[in-house]
């Protein structure tokens, strides 16, 4: 680990760098210092590409088991996923938004364990679990764009309303395009959520204790895709306000984040 543990600090250095220069330009607007922000969140993501292959090279596991490598996994699909709107959408402060999560993500993984502290079984490792957990961090990292498209929309609604036209408010996207970014995320998260689910369920039928759909991460995750399913629901149905849907849609962000890092009971999700 020693050998490659440079590349994982050189990331972290480089993305803060990223993230203060975004932040300057997000207070000054200025397209310099935009350009370097983009640059080096380039490098980043290259940086922690190169660091997970080499970590699914020297151990014997696809690396999303303990929570500092999930974290990680967490923290590049963030970076991936702003990466790849920036190009079809440019879309400034949602890469601005979107890394202030992963960086804060990719911190709190310093300070945990890189390797299980028990060895990490074949079963464990199958390609069912690594499977569920992988949908599960792709869907987290879509809640999370449609979290910080419906905070862009409340923003932009009170700027609006209290008249306020700032350099700001002419960054942000109209309010229709910021819910319609939202709904498709949300329409992109739920389904990979809905399917971690089910293979969670399919890999805990096989080796775990049959009451385990009482665990307190499983009801978790349940309410969180009943959530997040309630808000398509109600979208489709068109039966909330547009400012209410946004509400909701980062109430529901809140509680996903407490069943990924504040659920610390379960019986089979043992981080630690």
């Amino acid at each position: 680990m020693a050998e490659v543990r440079w590349i994982y600090d050189l990331t972290i250095f480089l993305y803060a760098a990223s993230v203060l220069f975004y932040f300057n330009d997000f207070l000054q607007s200025n397209r310099k210092v935009n350009r370097l922000a983009f640059g080096l969140l380039i490098v980043v993501w290259a940086l922690q590409t190169a660091f997970f292959v080499s970590q699914t090279v020297m151990k014997a596991y696809f690396p999303v088991i303990t929570l500092f490598e999930t974290l990680f996994f967490y923290s590049w699909v963030l970076v991936s996923l702003s990466l790849a709107l920036h190009y079809f959408f440019r879309i400034d402060l949602l890469v601005f938004f979107t890394n202030i999560i992963g960086f804060v993500v990719l911190v709190m993984s310093m300070f945990l364990p890189e390797t299980p502290i028990v060895a990490v079984s074949d079963v464990l490792t199958s390609e069912l679990l690594l499977t569920h957990v992988t949908l599960a961090m792709f869907s987290y990292g879509a809640f999370s764009l449609s979290m910080i498209f419906s905070a862009m929309y409340l923003l932009q609604h009170k700027m609006l309303k209290e008249r306020r036209w700032t350099p700001l408010l002419r960054r942000l996207p109209s309010l229709d395009q910021l819910e319609g970014y939202a709904y498709r995320m949300n329409m992109l998260g739920v389904p990979m959520l809905l399917l971690s689910i089910v293979l969670g369920i399919i890999w805990g039928k096989m080796v775990l204790p049959e009451k385990f759909l009482l665990d307190s991460k499983v009801v978790t995750s349940m309410l969180v895709l009943a959530s997040y399913s309630f808000w398509l629901y109600k979208r489709y149905r068109d039966t909330l306000q547009m400012r209410r849907l946004a509400q909701w849609n980062v109430l529901a962000f809140l509680l996903l984040l407490i069943n990924f890092l504040g659920i610390t009971t379960s019986t089979f999700h043992s981080w630690w």
